[in-house]
């Protein structure tokens, strides 16, 4: 592969990553879902659990990317600034998604405003590891990311709770404990959130992790099979650690445990991998073209898919019901099996936002966040 040339298995990497959350969120029911398309009740791992860190881990290989030319050629205020700007505009998007509303006052009451979400993890952490990465060289980043697993460990396992031993449950953790201190109950998702504080820092270690593929990928001094042989080692490496730290701290999305960063790195390597071996060894990429276009405006669409989401849930039409009760309902009426129906419509709702990537992508138009 020539060094120079766009490497494909990170945007279809990526834009395959934004489709699948789309997917995932705008099903047509949230009372009939086929299993891997529901998060894990607590503990456990679905396909849908993979689907965030996934975004996070290709965060953290492209700021390799977009940084280390900065960072050998010596780094200015310029590049603070856009650090800084990238992170407030995520944090600013999510919140108006979390409060925006179509009747007066237009948007909800501060007082009991949801404060963590997607969007603000995605800045927060994009500005963590940013900073980070400028600042730090490789051996002291992996010392980060070895101390960000093993404290958290600690601290959730380790440090009692009124006295006794965390159970782990949602209502008896630090994570939970913290927020509900911090945020209160009124700004967050329910007595627990999935996006809250302390978990945000292993979701930094998740970053971390795709840092250090982007890079290997960056590296001339080895091979493309080089590379590739290094992703699948580091995957399964990081699988059989995950999968035996689970056995004492168990694999949780909410909670973000260190078992479930090494266990969805894991599988993000391997899978990486093997899109970085088609697409980009085998030169065989014309198939993630449709990824390709999604991942060109990755934060637009979803932010977009997210405000047209809550567009549908509130405008009430003549009979009383909202308009995303009614497609659905027209489309439930001929496709009686209310899981296969469900799972069409999110499928409509990703064939939608591909068109308006796609209508993007045609003009160049590809709005940066």
């Amino acid at each position: 592969m020539n060094t120079s040339k766009r490497i494909l298995s990170v945007d279809i990497f990526r834009g395959a990553t934004i489709a699948a959350m789309i997917l995932v969120n705008n099903p047509g029911t949230w009372g009939a879902i086929y299993p891997p398309f529901k998060h894990a009740k607590w503990h456990g791992l679905t396909p849908t659990d993979l689907i965030f860190p996934f975004f996070l881990f290709i965060v953290g290989m492209s700021i390799t990317f977009a940084y280390t030319k900065k960072k050998e050629a010596g780094i200015g205020i310029d590049v603070y600034k856009k650090i800084i700007s990238r992170t407030v505009k995520l944090i600013a998007l999510g919140l108006i998604l979390a409060g925006f509303l179509i009747t007066p006052p237009f948007f909800k009451d501060l007082s009991t405003l949801r404060l963590p979400g997607v969007l603000q993890r995605i800045g927060i952490v994009f500005f963590i590891a940013s900073i980070m990465f400028l600042h730090l060289n490789w051996k002291a980043i992996f010392s980060v990311f070895i101390l960000i697993l093993v404290g958290y460990w600690l601290i959730m396992t380790q440090i009692p709770i009124n006295g006794e031993a965390p159970l782990l449950i949602a209502e008896n953790n630090w994570a939970t404990i913290i927020d509900q201190k911090i945020l209160t109950l009124n700004h967050m998702w329910k007595i627990y959130d999935p996006e809250g504080l302390l978990s945000t820092i292993p979701a930094i270690a998740t970053t971390i992790f795709g840092m250090f593929l982007g890079k290997i990928l960056l590296d001339k001094s080895k091979s493309e099979l080089d590379k590739l042989k290094l992703f699948i080692i580091i995957g399964i490496v990081a699988l059989i650690i995950g999968y035996a730290w689970d056995t004492f701290f168990p694999i949780n999305k909410a909670l973000w445990t260190s078992s479930y960063v090494l266990v969805t790195g894991g599988w993000a390597s391997l899978i990486y991998a093997a899109i970085y071996y088609v697409a980009d060894i085998l030169d065989h990429n014309d198939w993630g073209k449709p990824a390709i276009i999604f991942g060109s405006n990755a934060i637009t669409v979803f932010f977009m898919s997210g405000v047209v989401a809550r567009l549908f849930g509130m405008i009430k039409l003549s009979n009383g019901k909202s308009i995303h009760g009614n497609l659905y309902e027209f489309l439930s009426s001929i496709i009686p099996i209310p899981e296969l129906s469900s799972l069409i419509y999110a499928v409509f709702v990703i064939f939608f936002y591909y068109l308006v990537a796609l209508f993007l992508y045609k003009k160049k138009i590809f709005i940066k966040v």
